[in-house]
């Protein structure tokens, strides 16, 4: 089975009774204004990654740690919302309030291909159809061991960090093969970016495994812990994306993102009318797994895998 990328896919039984806008917000009409939290987000997230970084050697490591983490997943939910044709609608503007490579190791053009060919899915979590899938096809291999490694999420939060990236560094090895224009562009843009934030830790003088170690590694993990329950491999389309009712703070860090179900009917609406969205259309979404809370999602899975690493449509047969 091939992608079919860009296509609009409904999500689930009754969305067809709401309206559709494709995968990003359209550009005319008042789609256009700006959609100011979102702004507010983006100064905010921007504002205080400078500030933690200047006054790195002011704060405590294990403090350091848990802001400049909690920063660098909040600036990917930024991304997020930034791919997804927010705040402004334009894409040259939006791509210049959320691009800046603040983990350093995702180029930006590639995170906005990949999602966007994951809503575009119709088979969303088929490791063949869906390039954010962590489901495999096929099991053994070192594919298949750190698979098995990061199955819960104890695990997952502390080794997914180093897996997911050598991950996506050999996937996109294996892609410049394949095209090697395009991932020259990407990295090129990549590179160009991250001159002027390696400017800036040397200046300071953060070191850049101090960087690491303080703001990438634990940002990674609280993002791993966002994706950890957000899909689930089921046949039926309703119950592949779930809804975590009450996240806390952690509704504003992911943006709403954990009412992933919601997000995946209606890709467009920004993260501050998904909770409005869900709870006008709450029936739509009864077949979706529901969780209370992130804390339901540790006291299940902090040692325990949350699903079969085999995606069960490749699965053989006991």
């Amino acid at each position: 089975m091939r992608l079919k990328r860009f296509a609009t896919v409904p999500f689930g039984p009754d969305v067809h009774e709401y309206p559709q806008q494709g995968h990003t917000r359209r550009r005319g009409g008042t789609a256009s204004a700006v959609e100011w939290p979102t702004l507010f987000v983006a100064v905010l997230v921007h504002g205080l990654w400078l500030c933690l970084t200047f006054y790195h050697a002011a704060v405590p490591w294990p403090l350091l740690a848990i802001l400049g983490g909690g920063v660098i997943a909040w600036h990917g939910s930024l991304q997020h919302e930034v791919i997804h044709g927010h705040p402004t609608g334009l894409r040259w503007l939006d791509t210049a309030i959320g691009s800046a490579p603040l983990s350093l190791w995702l180029p930006y053009p590639a995170y906005r291909r990949s999602h966007i060919a994951h809503h575009a899915s119709a088979h969303i979590t088929d490791p063949f159809d869906d390039p954010e899938s962590h489901y495999l096809a096929r099991d053994g291999g070192l594919r298949g061991l750190s698979a098995r490694l990061e199955s819960t999420l104890v695990l997952r939060l502390l080794l997914g960090p180093p897996i997911r990236v050598t991950r996506f560094l050999g996937a996109e090895l294996a892609q410049a093969r394949r095209d090697p224009r395009q991932a020259l562009r990407d990295w090129a843009v990549h590179g160009a970016t991250l001159l002027p934030l390696l400017w800036w830790l040397d200046r300071i003088g953060l070191s850049l495994g101090g960087y690491v170690f303080a703001f990438v590694y634990p940002g990674i993990a609280l993002s791993l812990l966002r994706s950890f329950a957000e899909h689930r491999a089921d046949r039926d389309p309703a119950r592949r994306a779930a809804i975590i009712e009450r996240p806390g703070p952690f509704g504003l860090l992911f943006l709403n993102n954990n009412l992933h179900a919601a997000h995946h009917a209606r890709p467009d609406l920004p993260w501050y009318r998904l909770p409005g969205y869900f709870r006008d259309n709450r029936h739509a979404f009864l077949a979706a797994p529901h969780y209370q809370g992130y804390g339901e999602v540790v006291r299940r899975f902090a040692w325990k895998p949350q699903d079969a690493i085999l995606h069960p449509d490749h699965a053989l047969p006991e």
